[in-house]
C-alpha cells in the first residue's frame, strides 16, 4: 500500500499548493469584482450610466435592473464552492453576450475577453477538477 503525499488525493490528482490556490483566488476575484461593480452601476440607474446604456450601447433602460440582478446572481452562484463550475460557465456566457454587444456597435471588446481569461485561469489554478480537464496528465 502506497502512502499519499500531502498534495495528492486518493484519485491521484494533485491539490494546489497554497501559492497556486491564492493566485487562483486573486485571479478569480478580479472578474467577480468587475461584474459586481457593473451590477452596482446598473442598479443605481445613475444618469451618466443610463445615457451610455441607452445611447451608446442601444439597450432599453428597463433592462438595467434585470441585467444587474442577473450579474449579481451569477457571481453568487460562482462564489458557492459546490456550484462554482456552473457559475464560471454562466459568467462565460454572460461575457460572451458582452463581447457580442460590443462587436455589434463596433466598440472594443477586449475587457470581457480578458475577464473571461482571468476567470478561467484562476479557476484552473484553484480547482483540481478543472485542472484535471484542462491540463495534460502525467504519464
Amino acid at each position: 500500500m502506497s502512502t499519499l503525499t500531502s498534495t495528492e488525493h486518493r484519485n491521484g490528482s494533485a491539490r494546489p499548493t497554497p501559492l497556486l490556490l491564492w493566485t487562483g483566488r486573486v485571479l478569480n476575484a478580479l472578474p467577480l469584482l468587475a461584474l459586481t461593480m457593473s451590477a452596482t452601476f446598473k442598479l443605481s440607474h445613475s444618469p451618466q450610466f443610463v445615457e451610455m446604456w441607452t445611447g451608446k450601447l442601444g439597450w432599453p433602460e428597463g433592462a438595467l435592473t434585470t441585467i444587474g440582478l442577473l450579474e449579481l446572481a451569477i457571481v453568487a452562484v460562482h462564489l458557492v464552492p459546490r456550484t462554482a463550475l456552473v457559475g464560471a460557465v454562466l459568467i462565460t456566457a454572460y461575457l460572451g453576450g458582452a463581447v457580442a454587444a460590443h462587436v455589434r456597435i463596433g466598440d472594443a471588446f477586449a475587457v470581457p475577453v480578458i475577464l473571461g481569461l482571468l476567470l478561467w485561469t484562476g479557476f484552473t489554478l484553484r480547482d483540481e477538477r478543472v485542472r484535471a480537464l484542462v491540463l495534460p496528465r502525467k504519464p
